[in-house]
């Protein structure tokens, strides 16, 4: 009975597909029309020509070198994670890349899931054990992203008025990768009552799903070795700190420090990547835009120049993304198409 079914499945998903690109469409569509509207087209221009270079090209290296701290941080991670397992920086550095370009390019924080491939596939060991516990080595930065961006809110909480009363909005925000982590650290426990269960199919399902979540938890070891989790930690908020700056610099490229200084720089950051948790559109272009427009306009900064800050720095991201991205994408013999959803997810079932 469950073979007639199976084909409806993926029209299904098809349709819900086809309905999520309609909808991020029409909200892209309706930014446009809003930008064209309500703000002054001319201003926006005037500020992107006159922007200052020398400031946009250090922003390229403050992020460059951020991204690159990240790399330390997560060879930190693994090698708590898997202390028997053969590692070096480079591949761990090139699988960084390609996963900070994947989801600069493809909606959906398809980077996250690339990167672990891509590593994965690296090792030495079979990829059905190491998987897992590779995931869960993302997870243990998740932990330290979310640390981060507490430091931002209480950093900023003050400053901006757009966040007094927005606490619940932005834990409703982090509920995601909170109950990720939750269930990766909680999920063995829950489990242990269906692995009771009478019915056969369930007590094997949670069974297996209990080992890879135990597997994931080994992810989780850096915080309990002390050598490896200074550097993880330490290497991801100094990573922080210099997309903070690079934040900063790109205010200073449109000449906007009279009216943002350097906790407006901590907002946007906060804004921008609290928006981009769920991601609607590729590089979250327009939503992205969106959440600068905001947190600037709270500083009595005008609709035009906001727009072009938010444009600036999105390209700083996107650029850098790129610029080392591609190198580590030739560096590991993949192509463009390896990295895109559905080839992922593809051999993410291969390696299973």
């Amino acid at each position: 009975m469950g073979g007639p079914e199976n084909p409806t499945l993926p029209r299904r998903r098809l349709g819900l597909r086809r309905l999520g690109v309609i909808l991020i469409a029409l909200l892209v569509v309706g930014l446009v029309v809003f930008a064209i509207s309500e703000l002054n087209v001319q201003r926006v221009g005037h500020a992107l020509i006159t922007a200052s270079p020398g400031w946009i090209v250090l922003a390229l290296a403050l992020m460059a070198l951020s991204l690159m701290l990240r790399s330390i941080s997560w060879y930190a991670t693994l090698r708590a994670a898997l202390p028997e397992t053969t590692l070096r920086w480079a591949p761990v550095m090139r699988a960084t890349m390609i996963g900070v370009m994947g989801s600069a390019v493809f909606p959906g924080r398809i980077g996250e899931p690339t990167r672990v491939l891509v590593l994965t596939r690296r090792l030495e060991g079979p990829n059905r054990r190491l998987l897992p516990v590779v995931a869960g080595t993302v997870f243990s930065q998740t932990l330290i992203n979310l640390l981060a961006l507490g430091v931002l809110l209480a950093a900023t909480f003050s400053s901006v008025p757009i966040f007094h009363g927005h606490v619940a909005g932005f834990l409703a925000a982090l509920a995601v990768p909170l109950a990720l982590c939750a269930l990766v650290i909680a999920g063995p426990r829950l489990l242990a009552l269906a692995q009771r269960s009478r019915s056969q199919r369930v007590s094997v399902a949670a069974n297996s799903i209990i080992r890879l979540l135990r597997l994931a938890r080994r992810g989780l070891a850096v915080f309990a070795r002390p050598r490896y989790g200074l550097a993880a930690v330490s290497a991801q908020l100094l990573a922080w700190a210099l997309q903070w700056l690079a934040c900063y610099a790109v205010i200073l490229s449109l000449g906007l420090q009279n009216h943002a200084n350097f906790l407006t720089a901590a907002a946007v950051l906060l804004a921008v990547n609290v928006s981009a948790i769920l991601p609607a559109t590729p590089s979250n272009v327009g939503v992205f835009q969106a959440a600068c427009l905001v947190v600037l306009a709270a500083y009595g900064v005008s609709a035009g120049p906001a727009l072009a800050y938010g444009i600036i720095l999105q390209a700083v991201e996107v650029v850098t993304a790129m610029a080392l991205g591609v190198p580590a994408l030739l560096a590991e013999g993949l192509r463009w198409q390896d990295i895109r959803p559905k080839r992922s997810a593809s051999a993410g079932e291969g390696a299973n």
